[in-house]
């Protein structure tokens, strides 16, 4: 009879249970730190979408460091937007990295990248 409840039981055991919280801990360390990085890469989206309203490579700079000082994005200036013309529109692309780090001398890189629609 005690074989058949044995084979009934299922559950986490103690250091199973530790096992897991270590890993849903590290998970919500790890996405506390990107989340902050995405919704900058956001703000640079709409930033990018303000500037290639502008019809001079300045102005476009210039709209871009208005936007970018507005909501606070230090991670890439104006001045590495790549601007160019397709046709009769302004394309604004722009490309960055960046480092977080985790925990000693591990790091996470993250490569952003976009461009104007």
């Amino acid at each position: 009879m005690k074989s058949s409840l044995k084979s009934r039981q299922r559950g986490l055991s103690f250091i199973g249970l530790v096992l897991t919280a270590a890993i849903v801990v590290f998970l919500f360390v790890v996405g506390a730190r990107v989340v902050p990085t995405v919704i900058e890469y956001q703000a640079i989206l709409k930033a990018v979408e303000k500037a290639k309203t502008g019809t001079t490579v300045a102005e476009v700079r210039t709209t871009f460091d208005k936007a970018a000082n507005i909501d606070n994005i230090s991670s890439i200036k104006a001045g590495d937007l790549d601007i160019s013309k397709e046709g009769d529109k302004v394309v604004v692309a722009f490309a960055y990295n960046k480092e977080i780090e985790l925990f000693g001398n591990a790091y996470l890189l993250i490569k952003y990248q976009g461009r104007s629609k």
